[in-house]
């Protein structure tokens, strides 16, 4: 596994991609790279009948310097030349950045090897070790559909679950943002691993890098056993636990989230260390969405009401709760209290543009519990406000004429 993980130690800052190069190409013994647009690289590469490699670096990257010499190995140069159409990709480019982000590939490490058809498919990545003949072991599985990246998934599919395969599988799958088949990779891949080992180099640098779910047993070590953790790999642990929390609320499947596995994200964002009141404001909203989703708006308003009572909210946020609640609370459970979250900030130093849109929160409020009396002085009032100070009143005119 040694090998497997080597390119794991590589890790820089997760960063967005593209291929862009100048117009001529570099003269070098080892690999002829070219510097041209990446669009006339795939036209020459169909023409010539070859696959494209494409490296992307930074210049100012010291990894990516120390394989300048093996770049320009003989032995590299007459492996790839006879293979590939090559070039270079600058990440610190802004064209390059808007590139990948449009195709939604993802760089975990630099440097990076990206091999791809004449049509532009990605077929095979690589974080190499730096040796040529790691280099060219890369380009030939690359031109060979045994062992190219592209057919992973078929083979994991097919009941290929060795630890080695499954962390390389893992980071394609980062690569080229497949998260369905990473987490079931990485869940195989930690089904195999003894708890007694959860917490080795190995199985560290695969959290750290390749485990995006918070629920793989690889993660629920972590968060569980965080002083372990801190104590061989120091804070670094803590931001990991964190990072794998935040990104699991914020993910798609995040936003599908039961209350229950909501408030386990606060949990485990306590036990890491993080204080109470933030992590209790980091996962506010999921849960309150959470309620809403499962029609129980008496929930949403009472975990609203404890936030309320804990932390000192700012007028704007006091308005943005009362929009949330009325734009899309199942029922009128809530009312009682968002008057009482608008009266807050009533209380507060208000600009006029705040307070009518206060009142009108309220007209809003009112109306979904069927008390038209309350709705229309709450809508006159917001009404009132905004014409003395020359806001639109479109929408509170709107409102009145519905409660007429």
């Amino acid at each position: 596994m040694t090998n497997r993980l080597n390119w794991l130690q590589t890790g820089h800052l997760l960063l967005l991609i593209s291929f862009l190069c100048g117009p001529q190409a570099i003269a070098q013994k080892g690999i002829a790279f070219q510097q041209a647009p990446l669009t006339t690289v795939f036209k020459t590469a169909q023409k010539t009948g070859k696959l494209v490699f494409v490296e992307v670096y930074s210049p100012d990257c010291h990894v990516c310097q120390s394989f300048v010499p093996t770049l320009a190995d003989s032995r590299v140069g007459k492996s790839y030349n006879s293979k590939f159409v090559s070039t270079r990709a600058d990440i610190n480019q802004p064209a390059i950045r808007e590139w990948i982000k449009s195709k939604k590939y993802y760089v975990p490490s630099l440097p990076l090897f990206l091999y791809f058809g004449s049509g532009g498919e990605i077929v095979h990545f690589a974080m190499s070790q730096n040796s040529a003949d790691e280099l060219i072991r890369h380009g030939n599985n690359a031109v060979s559909p045994a062992t190219r990246s592209q057919t992973w998934k078929q083979r994991y599919a097919g009941g290929e679950k060795s630890a080695n395969f499954l962390i390389d599988l893992a980071m394609y799958s980062r690569v080229i943002c497949d998260t369905v088949t990473n987490m079931a990779a990485m869940e195989d891949y930690a089904r195999l691993q003894p708890a007694n080992t959860h917490t080795s180099n190995n199985n560290w640098l695969v959290t750290q890098k390749l485990v995006l779910d918070m629920d793989n047993p690889l993660a629920r070590s972590l968060v569980s056993n965080i002083g372990v953790y801190k104590k061989q790999y120091g804070q670094a642990a803590v931001d990991v636990a964190e990072n794998i929390l935040m990104s699991s609320l914020y993910s798609g499947r995040g936003g599908r989230y039961s209350p229950a596995q909501i408030k386990q994200v606060y949990e485990g964002l306590t036990r890491i260390g993080i204080d109470q009141k933030i992590a209790s404001s980091r996962t506010l909203l999921p849960e309150v969405n959470a309620y809403f989703r499962l029609k129980q708006g008496n929930m949403a308003a009472d975990r609203m009401n404890t936030h309320v009572a804990t932390h000192s909210l700012s007028v704007p946020e006091y308005v943005y709760v009362a929009r949330l609640f009325n734009r899309n609370s199942p029922d009128e459970a809530d009312v009682l209290s968002l008057i009482k979250w608008t009266e807050k900030a009533l209380a507060l130093k208000t600009t006029p543009g705040e307070q009518a849109d206060l009142y009108y929160e309220q007209a809003e409020a009112y109306r979904r519990a069927r008390r038209p009396t309350e709705a229309r002085q709450a809508a006159n009032r917001s009404l009132e406000i905004a014409q003395a100070s020359r806001i639109d009143t479109k929408r509170t005119t709107e409102l009145i004429n519905k409660l007429k």
